[in-house]
C-alpha cells in the first residue's frame, strides 16, 4: 500500500479513527500472502467492531478502490477474489 494512501481524496470524509485503524492494519498485513490475507482481514475487522468503529458500504467501497491503485492486475485480482470471499462469508 501506498506510503500516502490516508492523503487519498476518497477518504477525506472518513472518520481519523477509522483511518488510524486502516494504516495499523496495512503496516501489520504488509507482505501477508493471499491465504494469510482473509483470515487477517476478518480478524481487524473484528477487532473494529469490538473498538466501535462500523464501516458503512460506500466508506468499505472506497477503501477497497485506494487499496487497489498502484497495484498490478494481478494483485488486483487477489485483492477482488478477497472481498468476493469476506462478502460470501457474511
Amino acid at each position: 500500500m501506498e506510503e500516502n494512501w490516508q492523503d487519498n481524496p476518497r477518504l477525506a470524509g472518513m472518520d481519523r479513527s477509522k483511518l488510524d485503524l486502516l494504516q495499523q492494519m496495512a503496516q501489520q498485513g504488509a507482505g501477508k500472502s493471499p491465504s494469510d490475507l482473509l483470515p487477517f482481514i476478518m480478524n481487524a475487522a473484528s477487532q473494529g467492531r469490538n473498538a466501535g468503529l462500523h464501516f458503512n458500504p460506500q466508506e468499505i467501497n472506497t477503501i477497497i478502490e485506494v487499496l487497489k491503485m498502484g497495484k498490478s492486475p494481478q494483485e488486483r485480482a487477489k485483492l477482488d477474489k478477497v472481498v468476493n470471499l469476506m462478502k460470501m462469508m457474511k
